[in-house]
């Protein structure tokens, strides 16, 4: 059950005198001290970066935090499984699918494979008049000439005029003592606002479109790089997206292609793969990973015509970004998501928040909508304190000595509870409070 910012704050409000809510670290007994909460975002809550505290057993127990996620049913994680055994995470792995299916529709509707012009149809897949659930069940609609609305497994209500979802469910994760997530803990919050959805029409569709040439989707996924741990569930499920499109005929009477590809968690890796994929025919690429890659590389893509449709990128600073229509996104921006963490903040009482966060966009905007969310919600501005560490162009950490001194700075105030924002590096942060004494609430 969701409880609101508004009612977490009156709470607060209500309960002073009794509680002391307001109260200063110096009024605080620090005898009775608890430790801090650990939080979380979609860039560190996954089975992969669990893994990568094979030396500190336990040292995760009771993390929480949000990541875009949908309670996915047994059928699609079946067939995820089927084409990638031995997935250990499902992570934008719905979003990817998702992607595939709405850029393939769309190309159906425009009756081409041109990029320029299968844009124009992306955000009206979303929003038609006839809802359709299975890319079997829409694209015979698409072929017939008809206004499809596409509902698969994360979209829900149509896409905004920037190119990305109104409505999300985001899913607060946890932890367990085995470094694991544990998912009967699971708990899913929607988000956001369906009237957002674009009331544009695209142009009429093309009925009984054909093509000569086959729809090339070209992979652009992290599979370097500070997130190259949460490539394995987007690579299935785009495996899993071509296999279901052509079981029912493909696109334009061909079946689509996949060229894999690279972003290497880097924009000059990103820039260079899309080169690389506009010289093979590569018409729509799915990815990239990083918010920041996609910022540096989007201009590329632009460049050669190509649609940048990515499963994961958040940062908000995307909804704006100068993409003359050719950049989309299924999974939602970070506003969403700050608002979502900062739920999760208040609901376990905290007063005193740390956030470390890495340099790059999506560390540095998502910092900045957590504190304005919680400082809306009540809290200080002095006690809602950021920390900004140094990445390199790949993700990794630029300087272990600044994540020491953070972790020193930050131990003594005793924090309720910190907040870490970035990729697989975001884990030598965690390691690095740990060996500064940080007491960690389990």
């Amino acid at each position: 059950m969701r409880i609101s910012r508004a009612v977490l704050a009156a709470a607060c409000v209500s309960l002073f005198t009794l509680s002391a809510c307001g109260s200063t670290p110096e009024d605080q007994d620090s005898s009775n001290y608890q430790g801090a909460y650990l939080y979380g975002t979609d860039g560190n809550m996954a089975n992969e970066f669990g893994a990568l505290f094979k030396e500190q057993t336990g040292l995760l127990d009771g993390m929480k935090g949000t990541l875009p996620l949908t309670e996915l049913n047994q059928s699609f994680t079946s067939r995820l499984n089927a084409v990638w055994p031995g997935l250990k995470d499902y992570l934008f792995a719905a979003e990817t699918y998702d992607a595939m299916m709405i850029s393939a529709l769309a190309a159906q509707q425009a009756g081409t494979t041109e990029p320029t012009k299968i844009a124009q149809y992306v955000n009206g897949v979303t929003s038609g008049e006839i809802v359709c659930r299975t890319f079997e069940s829409c694209v015979a609609l698409a072929q017939d000439g008809k206004s499809i609305a596409y509902r698969g497994i994360t979209v829900r209500h149509g896409f905004t005029e920037a190119g990305e979802p109104s409505t999300t469910t985001y899913g607060t994760v946890h932890f367990s003592s085995s470094n694991q997530l544990d998912n009967g803990k699971t708990e899913f919050l929607g988000t956001g606002d369906e009237h957002a959805a674009s009331g544009k029409k695209p142009p009429r569709p093309v009925k009984g479109g054909k093509s000569d040439t086959p729809l090339k989707f070209g992979g652009l996924l992290p599979q370097t790089g500070a997130l190259s741990y949460t490539t394995p569930p987007m690579a299935a499920a785009a495996k899993l997206a071509v296999t279901e499109i052509n079981a029912v005929g493909g696109v334009l009477g061909k079946k689509v292609e996949w060229v894999d590809g690279n972003d290497g968690t880097d924009p000059n890796v990103a820039k260079a793969t899309i080169a690389q994929h506009a010289a093979a025919g590569v018409h729509i690429l799915i990815g990239p990973g990083a918010s920041g890659v996609a910022l540096g590389s989007l201009p590329e893509a632009v460049k050669n015509g190509m649609i940048m449709f990515s499963p994961c990128n958040t940062s908000a600073s995307l909804t704006t970004v100068d993409d003359k229509g050719l950049y989309f996104r299924t999974a939602p921006s970070d506003i969403l998501q700050a608002r979502a963490i900062a739920d999760v903040i208040l609901r376990d009482g905290d007063r005193k928040v740390a956030i470390i966060a890495h340099s790059g966009n999506y560390g540095t905007n998502l910092a900045k909508d957590v504190v304005k969310e919680l400082v809306k919600a009540g809290l200080s501005e002095i006690d809602v304190q950021t920390h900004i560490y140094q990445i390199t162009d790949d993700g990794s950490v630029k300087d272990p000595a600044e994540l020491a001194k953070i972790a020193g700075d930050i131990v003594p105030t005793k924090p309720d509870g910190v907040l870490v924002i970035g990729y697989s590096e975001s884990a030598e942060v965690i390691k690095a409070l740990s060996t500064a004494g940080a007491d960690i609430r389990h």
